[in-house]
């Protein structure tokens, strides 16, 4: 059985075949184009596989409720070209295999859950920090899906009292999203992102923020991991400072046993999101 993988995002699309064991056959990389350049670039080359079936983790919003008429179709996205594009129907007219798919996020969360951070909890929450803030949450096995898929990237946080920065966010200024992201620090400091040094200031708001964040997502959803990926934390010395401000706020209110596995880094090598796709794809085969 071959597997075909697609991380869709804003400025390339990741596109991978492996096999029933999770090992890497073929890759390739896709500027992002509009959808139909992009798409057919990609097809292409899952052609060349002949594939099974195909699951994608695509940049949202996206429509997941597998009962719509327009499932799989991008939503109101600011994306050029891909505003209520049917992703999901047009690969699957253009390659004739199955197709799942979810957001990026979600995707990277199951590949993690399965195979890297979280593979020996019952539940775990995956976000990334990075030009935006994502998450995903899953549970026994399944990525979370409600009225739509989650947007833990835009919940509101208590601005600290010496706080003054708007946020960047378009749509709500100083979310999380708006706070830390990498666009965000980069306004904050006033330069770029990897010229800040690790005694900057700007890394405690950042530290704190997501910190603030995570123990929301702790007392909603009471996770057995928490897994922090992304550009943003490539910074490594986020870890330590996140842990210490999330114990803070927590308050021992409920008792983590082990902070440094409760929250982590990924394990798969910037490879959560394929490996998530694929698991999609697996799920609808079996």
């Amino acid at each position: 059985m071959l597997i075909g993988a697609i991380e869709a995002g804003g400025t390339k699309f990741v596109c991978s075949v492996l096999d029933e064991f999770n090992e890497m056959r073929d890759r390739c990389v896709i500027r992002t184009r509009g959808p139909e350049e992009t798409l057919a670039e990609a097809v292409d080359f899952f052609r060349k596989h002949r594939i099974d079936a195909l699951g994608v983790g695509a940049f949202g919003p996206i429509d997941l409720n597998d009962r719509s008429k327009t499932y799989g179709m991008i939503k109101n996205t600011p994306k050029s070209g891909w505003k209520y594009f049917p992703l999901r129907q047009e690969l699957k007219r253009m390659l004739g295999v199955p197709v799942a798919v979810d957001t990026d996020v979600n995707a990277a969360c199951l590949g993690e859950f399965r195979f890297g951070a979280g593979r020996d909890a019952d539940s775990a929450v995956y976000i990334t920090v990075g030009t935006g803030v994502g998450a995903g949450f899953v549970k026994g096995g399944k990525v979370f899906k409600g009225l739509t898929h989650p947007e833990m990237g835009h919940i509101k946080v208590s601005r600290m009292d010496d706080d003054s920065f708007e946020g960047v966010c378009p749509y709500h200024g100083d979310c999380l999203e708006g706070l830390v992201s990498g666009p965000a620090i980069e306004k904050r400091a006033g330069i770029n992102g990897a010229d800040i040094s690790v005694d900057n200031p700007v890394w405690a708001s950042v530290a704190h923020y997501i910190a603030q964040a995570l123990v929301n997502y702790t007392l909603v959803l009471c996770p057995e991991r928490i897994i922090i990926g992304g550009g943003v934390m490539k910074q490594s010395h986020l870890y330590p400072m996140i842990r210490k401000e999330f114990q803070r706020i927590l308050n021992d209110y409920i008792t983590i046993e082990d902070i440094e596995s409760y929250i982590t880094p990924p394990k798969l090598d910037d490879d959560q999101g394929v490996i998530g796709a694929a698991g999609l794809a697996k799920d609808i085969v079996e």
